[in-house]
Parts: structure tokens; C-alpha cells; sequence
């Protein structure tokens, strides 16, 4: 009897160590995919079982077994994620339970650029196949509603910057993190703002951003913008700047302004009405919002393009007739 169970005790301990061998072998073997990546989905609230099945569907595993031995083995079947991942074609066994072991989901993106309207931020959330649509066919009030917003219009709401995300995280979702990153950064600028500038409140001093993001692309000229626009502001001077009566053009805009446009009325016609626009006319950078709370102490009333993408500035009507024929009416 003795012998017999050593003799049973030997096979098994053989047997095991064979099965041992077995999985390693097979832990550490290459699944050679085809093609040479491949993006796979984890559905969500998966047990083992169901992610060996799915792995199986999506042409990643031959069977379900040996995946399912190894994870049991090595005691991860309860740490696994659900989410998408990009698989390398070498990937092993054991390298793809480590992957969902750890959640290292493929990660989309997606980029915000300074100067852009909200409706080109909504056609651009729309175009990213890594972002789950919720939001199209909602209205503006809608959407401001989802995220918490306390205005009725969402232009400028949102703050300019690349977002890192799950696949498959929700467009509000995205949304709302720009909103509460524009609304943390503009609260913390606007307590260290210069003193005696002429808004009522941030929201004034973020339209103000948004007409200095729009007026020019050098980073080094938005104080000296914004400087300008005070000065107007604080004499009761109209601001007369081109990119709110193109913003309040819409559609109508073709690419180039004309005199008729400047003298149709709006509320965005600043040739044509006192002090700010009723709201920002696109997203802007914390560059243009730092030029907005801390202008460059200036005399200088106008500004022109020099047509190199930056401009002359004139403390008076002369100066500035002088600097337009010379670098808009010589071209």
C-alpha cells in the first residue's frame, strides 16, 4: 500500500511538473498576430472566463484553456480590466495577462487648439473614433447644463489643451475636464490680476483673451494687444477689431471683410457698439489670458499689420494712418 501511494505521489509530482512546463512554455510563447498590432476590447464587469472567450473572438487566443489555467495559476483572475488595447504581434501568454492585469488600455487623444470656435471643438470631438458620441444632436444649453456651467453660451468656456483618455470616454466627459481646467485657470489668473483694469468680472477679462488670441499669433505682441484695447476701453473708445465682426458674420463670413460688414450692426460689431462683445469668440490659450490681466502699460490707441504676422503700433490717428499706408496700402 506504501508502495503504491509513493508510486502514485511520483506520477503525480512528474505530472505536475510536466503541466508546469507546459504552461511556461506556453506563458512565454510569442502569439505571432497577424496583423503585426491589433486592437482588441475588454467588454466591461468581464470574469476570466469571459475575457478568454472574447480574446478567443477576436482572434488572439486558438483556444480559451491554457489562458484560463495561467491567469488561475499565477492568481490574477480578479485583477483583470476591461478597456481597449493595442496588442504587438509578439505579445506572450503571460505578457497579455500582465497588460490586463495593469489596465494598460490603449489611450486616445485629442487636442484643443487656441483660437478655435466652439463649433470647430464639437466637429473635432466628432471626428476622433476613440471618443463615444453623446452629445450630437444636444443643444448648447444642453451640453453647458451636463457640465456644470454657469453661462448660457459655451464659446470660450473650454480651455486649450491636449487630453489623454480611455477609448471609448464620452465626448461630455472630455468636455466637461476642458471646462473645469479653463475654469481653475482663469479663477487662480484673475486673483493675481494687474489692478484698476476696466471688467466687471473674469468672464469680461476671458472675452477680452479671446479677441487678443484672435489678433494675433505672436506670443510676445498679446500684451502689448491687450494694452491697446485697455487704453480704448478705459476712454470709451470702440475696440474696431476685425475678429469680432467676423465671429458675429457666422456662415456670411467668405474669408474677406468689407465696409458694408463693418457698418452692418451686431452685437459682436465693435465699429459699431461700446466696450466688450456679449461673449468670447473662441478658445483662448492662457497666454493670451495672462496678456488679458496683465497688459503692457502703453499710450498706443491702434495697431496695424505689417504683413509679416506682426504689427505697428501708434500712440495717435497721424502715426497710424501713416503705418497703414505704408505697410497695407504699399503692398
Amino acid at each position: 500500500m506504501i508502495k503504491r501511494i509513493k508510486k502514485w505521489m511520483v506520477y503525480s509530482t512528474i505530472a505536475a511538473i510536466g503541466l508546469m512546463t507546459w504552461l511556461a512554455y506556453y506563458a512565454i510563447t510569442p502569439l505571432k498576430l497577424q496583423p503585426n498590432s491589433q486592437e482588441i476590447a475588454i467588454q466591461a464587469k468581464s470574469g476570466l472566463k469571459s475575457i478568454a472567450y472574447q480574446l478567443v473572438k477576436q482572434g488572439v487566443l486558438g483556444e480559451p484553456w491554457r489562458f484560463i489555467m495561467l491567469a488561475k495559476l499565477l492568481h490574477k483572475e480578479s485583477f483583470l480590466q476591461a478597456g481597449n488595447y493595442t496588442l504587438n504581434k509578439n505579445i506572450s501568454p503571460y505578457q497579455l495577462l500582465l497588460s490586463l492585469n495593469h489596465g494598460k488600455t490603449t489611450q486616445g487623444s485629442i487636442t484643443f487648439i487656441e483660437g478655435r470656435t466652439f463649433t470647430q471643438m464639437r466637429e473635432k470631438i466628432k471626428n476622433n473614433n476613440a471618443i463615444k458620441q453623446t452629445i450630437t444632436g444636444l443643444s448648447e444649453s444642453e451640453i453647458l447644463r451636463l457640465i456644470g456651467a454657469d453661462y448660457s453660451v459655451t464659446e470660450g468656456l473650454f480651455f486649450p489643451d491636449t487630453f489623454y483618455f480611455d477609448r471609448n470616454t464620452a465626448d461630455i466627459v472630455l468636455l466637461k475636464r476642458s471646462h473645469d481646467a479653463m475654469r481653475s485657470k482663469l479663477a487662480k489668473a484673475w486673483e493675481v490680476r494687474d489692478e484698476n483694469l476696466p471688467y466687471k468680472n473674469s468672464y469680461q477679462a476671458l472675452i477680452m483673451a479671446s479677441i487678443i488670441e484672435k489678433e494675433t499669433g505672436r506670443a510676445g505682441e498679446r500684451p502689448m494687444i491687450a494694452g491697446v484695447f485697455i487704453n480704448r476701453l478705459r476712454i470709451g473708445m470702440r475696440l474696431q477689431t476685425d475678429p469680432t465682426v467676423i465671429y458675429g458674420m457666422g456662415a456670411q463670413y467668405e474669408g474677406n471683410i468689407r465696409k458694408k460688414d463693418l457698418i452692418a450692426d451686431s452685437p459682436y460689431n465693435t465699429y459699431t457698439r461700446d466696450g466688450l462683445p456679449p461673449t468670447p469668440i473662441a478658445m483662448p490659450g492662457m497666454a493670451a489670458i495672462e496678456a488679458a490681466l496683465h497688459p503692457e502699460k502703453t499710450k498706443a490707441l491702434y495697431f496695424v499689420g505689417k504683413g509679416d504676422g506682426s504689427h505697428a503700433f501708434s500712440n495717435n490717428l497721424i502715426d497710424h494712418n501713416l503705418a497703414v499706408v505704408r505697410y497695407q496700402l504699399r503692398k
